[in-house]
Formats: C-alpha cells, structure tokens, sequence
C-alpha cells in the first residue's frame, strides 16, 4: 500500500500555524479548558494558575475550601524557616526523636530508617524529610517545635494570606475521615502563598533557596504537574494525597507548585481535586493534563 500523504503551499502552512497560535493564545479559550479539564474529576476541582511576572491568573472555583492532605508541610515549612531566618530555630540543631514521635501505619521514612528511634537529627534533614520525602512523623515533630498547627494558620493570616486553615496534625487527621476537612485552602489563596514566596517576601534568600531546592528535588507526584511536562523541566512543588473511603471517595488528591518554562517564565500551578469517584489514573490525570496545558499557553503571552 502507497501512503499519500496531503500537502500544502508555505503560505497556507504559515497562516495555519499563525491561526492555531493566535486562537491558543486567547485568554478566553484558554479558561474554557482549564474549566473542561477540570470537570472531568469526577469530583470537585480547584485550580488556580499564574504566570509570576505578568501575573496574568486563571481560576476554577478560586474560593472553595479543598482538604490539603499533606499540601499543608509546604505552609509548615515556611513557618520553619521563618523561625530559623529569625534566630529561634538553627537549622543544624539536633532534634531528639523518640520511638514515640514516630507513627505507626503511616508514610514515614524516617520511622523506615530509624524505626526505634532514640535518635539526635538535626532540624534540616527532619524538613527534608517532611518537604521532600513528605514524611508524616517528621511532620508532626515540626508542628510541635512551632507550636501546633494553630501557629502555622496565625502565621499564612500574618501574610495577608486567609483563605487557608490548619487546625490538625498528621496523628490528628488519621483518627478519622473528617478532620482531614479542617485542613482547607483555597486555591487562590495557595496562589497567593505561591507568589509572596517566589517574590522572596517570606524567607531569607538562604531559606527561599533551601525550601525551592527540597521542593524540586522531591519524588512524590510523578504523574501530577511533572506528569505530561519534559523529564528536564523544573518543577518545585508539594503535593498531598488522601485514602480512599469505602464508598470509593477520594478526598484529596493535589499538587502546588512553581514551574520554570524553557524561557525562564516561572508559573505557579495549583490543583485541588477533591471528592473524586475517579481511580488515581483519572485524577492525577486531570492536574497533569492542566500542567501541560499552562506549559503550552504562557510561552506565547509577552
């Protein structure tokens, strides 16, 4: 069989190619796929994307409250360092870990690797492995260093940040399905959050570098912003990811982040898939599919 393939003029290939960017590049399409993405969660979906120099922004359900799941150690983290940047926390002070500091059936790698625990570790590795490694037990120890979940939530309102709220710890949030729902953002507000970090009005230049590096350099969410972007592309990002109840919800399953273009363009991406009845593949599917989507849009905006 002789394959044939339909040719065309350079002239009409160029106004083609002109047609398809210049239609790509309207605002107003761009919104409608983020909407229609976001709507096939099975679920409810919040999105909220940036472009951190223009500050060109696009929401879906901007002001809903989403579970954060574990979205919630990059706030901790920022309260962290907040405290280093102030002389309260040093991050090579050791930290003394107990066996009961470290939780039970739960993500835990520093429980995997100290699983006795009676061990010093010093403040930076406990908040690599809480940012990184997403590591529930580290978490629950950097609560209790800054004085609870309440301190975190005073501390995103001190910034003008509002529409967040952290009310309960890792070992809180596993004694039962709801309290994971006391943990809430609002995507515009985990942008906003996004945006005072990038614009280095929260930490030092040491502590903004610090956190950027453990957020990049993390192994969770593979398939979620990262997902359908270049294996080289750089992506600082936290993600959180609840159970699944036994009616086959899923409360939580996010990623928030900053992604640097090919340009050097940094988007902020933030996605919230709450309450899906869809599998994992479907979910993660939905933010990766919106990550791609922001990858291709903002190129073509000056």
């Amino acid at each position: 069989m002789t394959l044939r393939f339909r040719t065309f003029p350079p002239a009409v290939l160029l106004l083609l190619s002109l047609s398809s960017l210049h239609a790509f590049a309207q605002p107003e399409q761009f919104q409608k796929e983020i909407e229609r993405i976001a709507g096939t969660a099975k679920g409810k979906a919040g999105v909220a994307v940036m472009d951190l120099q223009s500050r060109e922004t696009f929401t879906v359900n901007g002001r809903e409250r989403f579970p954060m799941q574990s979205v919630f150690k990059f706030p901790l983290a920022l309260l962290v360092l907040d405290q280093v940047d102030k002389g309260k926390l040093a991050l090579e002070e050791n930290i003394h870990v107990t066996r009961a500091d470290l939780m039970p059936d739960t993500h835990s790698p520093v429980r995997d690797q100290y699983p006795d625990g009676d061990v010093d570790l010093p403040l930076r590795k406990l908040l690599r492995y809480t940012v990184s490694l997403s590591d529930n037990s580290a978490c629950d120890i950097l609560f209790r260093l800054v004085g609870g979940p309440k301190k975190v939530e005073t501390y995103m309102h001190g910034l003008g940040v509002k529409g967040i709220a952290v009310a309960a710890d890792e070992h809180q949030m596993h004694q039962a399905w709801e309290v994971q729902y006391t943990n809430w953002c609002q995507p515009a507000a985990m942008l906003q959050l996004l945006h005072l970090f990038h614009q280095g009005k929260v930490l030092s230049p040491d502590s903004g570098a610090l956190l950027l590096k453990f957020m990049t350099e993390t192994p969770t969410g593979p398939r979620r912003i990262r997902g359908m972007l270049p294996e080289n592309a750089v992506v600082a990002h936290k993600t959180g990811t609840s159970g699944t109840n036994p009616k086959g919800i899923t409360a939580a399953t996010n990623d928030v982040g900053i992604v640097t273009l090919p340009s050097g363009k940094k988007v902020a991406v933030v996605v919230f898939v709450s309450d899906s009845a869809g599998g994992m593949e479907l979910r993660e599917g939905v933010i990766a599919r919106i990550s791609k989507l922001a990858w291709d849009y903002f190129p073509g905006r000056q």
